[in-house]
């Protein structure tokens, strides 16, 4: 994706007080959320017990990670996702920092030595995402929504960038379907403000239905 296309996007200042009072909107997609993500685990459960079984065959570690994440307002929960990388890779981070890819408060690696190989299947088809829906199912996150950012990435944020923060977090979203690694983090930001400006329940489906089109044919994700 070129840069130009996200420069209409860049100056994107929201109504915080508007997108606070959207009582129906937020009603209506919590309601959604409560159920999809419910239904999702049951009818997925099949398929969590066979990528569990894998993990764990692999090295014999955790099958879940969760990582402190900050949702709507910046208030702190834990994500939830299968474990895709070694079990010491967060002490293996500080170390390949230096290798990041993306500009801005993220960081992303396309050849990170610590993902495994079922990790690297299931980070390709987004179905180590999937456990997400415990976190749509308790409330901390929405299924569509901006990406919920670490505590140390808001740390590096601009008054700008925050403006992710005024709605519940997603695991899929704009984002995820426009690019998803391949898109850095300015791009990033413009794609979700775009999203919470627009936002609807249609808009809302239409990202869901794209995302399971990802996850059949998947797109930048690594």
């Amino acid at each position: 994706m070129q840069r130009s296309q996200f420069n209409e996007y860049q100056t994107i200042h929201l109504d915080r007080y508007q997108i606070d009072h959207r009582y129906v909107y937020r009603t209506l997609k919590r309601v959604g959320d409560f159920v999809f993500s419910l239904g999702g685990l049951v009818v997925l459960s099949p398929l969590f017990l066979v990528v569990a079984l894998l993990i764990k065959l692999e090295d014999h570690g955790t099958v879940f990670y969760k990582q402190k994440r900050l949702g709507r307002g910046g208030k702190v929960f834990y994500m939830y996702k299968f474990r895709s990388m070694c079990m010491d890779a967060d002490e293996k981070l500080a170390e390949l920092k230096k290798y990041n890819e993306v500009d801005g408060a993220m960081f992303k690696l396309k050849h990170d030595p610590r993902v495994t190989r079922v990790g690297h299947f299931i980070r390709k088809t987004s179905i180590d995402e999937l456990p997400q829906l415990c976190n749509v199912l308790m409330g901390h996150m929405s299924l569509v929504g901006p990406r919920p950012p670490l505590p140390n990435e808001v740390a590096q944020y601009s008054d700008y960038d925050k403006q992710r923060l005024y709605v519940t977090p997603g695991c899929t979203g704009l984002w995820q379907v426009s690019g998803r690694n391949e898109v850095g983090f300015k791009e990033m930001v413009a794609l979700d403000l775009k999203y919470i400006q627009k936002s609807n329940l249609l808009y809302d489906l239409a990202i869901i239905l794209r995302t399971i089109k990802i996850m059949i044919v998947p797109n930048g994700a690594y």
